[in-house]
């Protein structure tokens, strides 16, 4: 089965990282079939400043 890398930036809590991993382990097993406890999910916490859209860092002020 699937294993899954989300890298999102950091801020949600842990509440929202596991409705987040039951839906995607929920959406795999509909689709590819197997079993929940096949499916791996790794979340990393990007740091603003350690990520950046359009040349411009995430921790800088958005205009």
């Amino acid at each position: 089965m699937p294993t899954y890398h989300v890298e999102m930036l950091e801020g949600r809590t842990v509440e929202q990282k596991k409705k987040l991993a039951e839906a995607i382990t929920r959406v795999s097993v509909e689709i590819l079939g197997g079993a929940p406890d096949a499916v791996d999910i790794i979340i990393s916490d990007i740091k603003r400043e350690n990520w950046a859209t359009g040349g411009k860092l995430w921790s800088e002020p958005r205009t």
